[in-house]
């Protein structure tokens, strides 16, 4: 997602800056911009697209000496992702880079509208300098402008500002986004990872949450509320491989526990106190709607099928499903009415694309759920939402599938709003989909209790993942994903129809993965689990207490809605493909034959 960059020293400012961004490329963008100060006055560059887009702009710039400087790139939340949004924004004398969300930046921007100042960006963090101004027209002191101003704003963020009438200064401010500050032998640094550091600085100071202050060329100071905190050093990674993998094994554990916070980024800003917020889509999109059809391919079908449980139980509208590679060659009948729902982690998904095609010929109404913008289905569909998951560089999609089932629901739940669902019911979505990061959220002791018992799951003749409603489809993914990276046989399965045929493939030798949650449908599940050690299958029973005789269990926290069980289990199932593969020696970033886009039919 957005990322910041900062530099105090005199060591090529402009080069420090790229490739401070550069090295956080991998987290997603859509547009990147620079600030420089020397002496006394503040230059910046802004440019949407990617990286090099800047670098050509900046091309005939180059500052020699001492210098302060601040970058950014960005992962468009307020405004469309245009050069004007792009970070750094500017007041008359200051600029300001910024990740998270200024929640109360409406009131705050209508206040300073009302006093004489003029806007240009559509974005909440343009709120930042301007209010910095205003104070600082009052106050006649930087650092006092500065503190009233972080008291001022409301929700979470990393904050870097420069101003002409602080030279050498870069004030910061952290709360609920990463922010750290290293030192090295050619000055001083602030970034929103530890990418940018790796390699100039051997050590970091990790910034708690309520931090603000200020580096200088002679010091850095700290504060939390009015106390001065005393700078905590942590060494830093020798290699910039182990800052990307930030510890992890591999990029796909790392992305298991990255699902909570690429949820939060997912839901930000589309959240009111009592309803659902799309502004991507307009106003009338679904006025003509009897039906939905959503089109998909691999993990992202399995979030189309769990959705359309939500589309018809929250917004009382057909949704139907459809195999994109099968889609397109079976003729299919489609009428005007229908609103065709494409999903792709990348994209570019060639199948999914073609059937985007297909149905903007007949005449549809196209939307895509995608997590690049500027993508071939996001140009081609007449309006798309991002999900916001950041780059993903393990194949095996974990937190693409997390956010696109967010996005879904989300969806779910606007769509269930115009079409006058009862107040008190869209109020528990609003309240149950508020929960989901810390749903997401993984336990040290759960995932070792999962990583010793996969020891158990190695050999066999294969695996059946089996639940029921929106579980069924989530048993499905749970099913790709352990196929996808230890190469062992697994299908997912609706566990009501294990009678009619599978069954027959029950003994020791099966091993049975059911999800089994306490909020829906739990007699019936528990018939089906009963049936299942009743032919002597071996059974792992993920969620509730109905399986008192399975093999063994992963109990999930007491939650009060389904989804959010959903949520939880996915975890679960993910953490345990990604140890029965490892102790397995498989490579689970890069597994044989597969690629992260498939642009190939």
């Amino acid at each position: 997602m957005c990322g910041i960059v900062g530099y105090i020293g005199a060591s090529a400012v402009k080069k420090t800056l790229l490739d401070g961004l550069k090295e956080l490329e991998y987290r997603g963008y859509d547009s990147a911009g620079l600030a420089v100060m020397q002496n006394g006055r503040i230059e910046a560059f802004k440019a949407a697209g990617k990286l090099n887009n800047l670098v050509n702009k900046t091309a005939s710039f180059e500052p020699k000496g001492f210098a302060v400087g601040i970058a950014h790139t960005r992962w468009a939340t307020h405004g469309k992702p245009t050069e004007i949004n792009a970070h750094p924004h500017r007041g008359e004398r200051s600029y300001v880079v910024h990740n998270g969300i200024i929640e109360n930046y409406q009131p705050i921007k209508a206040e300073l509208i009302g006093k004489g100042v003029k806007f240009i960006s559509q974005t909440d963090t343009e709120v930042i300098a301007h209010l910095y101004e205003s104070f600082l027209a009052k106050l006649k002191d930087p650092f006092k402008a500065f503190e009233t101003t972080v008291q001022s704003i409301e929700g979470a963020y990393a904050i870097l500002l420069i101003d002409e009438t602080a030279q050498e200064t870069i004030f910061f401010a952290k709360k609920g986004s990463p922010l750290q500050i290293g030192e090295g032998e050619s000055g001083r640094y602030l970034a929103s990872s530890d990418a940018p550091l790796i390699g100039v600085c051997e050590s970091a100071i990790y910034l708690e949450d309520g931090s603000w202050g200020y580096v200088s060329e002679r010091e850095i100071k700290i504060f939390i509320g009015k106390n001065i905190v005393s700078p905590q050093k942590k060494p830093l990674p020798a290699t910039q491989g182990a800052a990307q993998k930030e510890g992890f094994r591999f990029f796909m554990e790392k992305e298991i526990y990255e699902q909570t916070k690429a949820v939060g980024e997912t839901l930000a800003s589309r959240l009111t106190a009592n309803s659902a917020r799309l502004d991507e889509l307009s106003a009338d999109f679904f006025d003509e709607a009897a039906s939905l059809r959503l089109c998909a391919c691999g993990t992202s079908y399995n979030a189309a099928l769990s959705a359309s449980y939500l589309f018809e139980r929250l917004a009382k509208i057909e949704a139907r499903c459809e195999i994109a590679s099968e889609f397109r060659y079976r003729d299919p009948v489609l009428r005007k009415n229908e609103i065709f729902i494409v999903i792709s982690q990348s994209g570019e998904t060639a199948d999914t694309l073609e059937a985007l095609k297909m149905a903007k010929k007949a005449g549809l109404k196209t939307l895509a759920i995608c997590n690049v913008d500027n993508s071939s289905i996001a140009r081609e569909a007449d309006a798309t939402i991002l999900t916001r998951a950041g780059i993903e560089k393990g194949v095996a999609s974990t937190k693409a599938f997390a956010t696109q089932m967010t996005v879904l629901w989300l969806l779910a739940i606007y769509i269930a709003q115009r079409n006058g669902a009862d107040e008190e019911a869209i109020a528990k979505e609003i309240g149950a989909i508020r929960r989901v990061p810390s749903a997401l959220a993984i336990k040290p002791e759960r995932h070792e209790r999962i990583r010793r018992l996969s020891k158990r799951y190695l050999h066999g003749h294969g695996f059946f993942f089996i639940g029921r409603d929106i579980f069924y489809p989530l048993a499905m993914e749970g099913a790709l994903k352990l196929k996808e990276i230890s190469y062992l046989h697994a299908e997912g399965y609706p566990a009501g129809e294990m009678k009619h045929g599978p069954i027959a493939l029950a003994d020791a030798e099966l091993f049975t993965i059911a999800l089994t949650p306490k909020t829906i449908l739990k007699e019936k599940m528990r018939s089906n689990i009963e049936e299942l050690i009743a032919r002597d299958s071996t059974l792992l029973a993920i969620g509730g207490d109905e399986a008192a005789y399975a093999d063994d269990r992963l109990d999930i926290d007491e939650r009060d809605h389904p989804m959010l069980e959903f949520f939880e289990t996915m975890t679960i199932i993910q953490l345990l493909a990604l140890e029965i593969a490892v102790r397995l020696g498989n490579d689970v970033d890069m597994p044989r034959n597969l690629a992260k886009s498939v642009t190939v039919e």
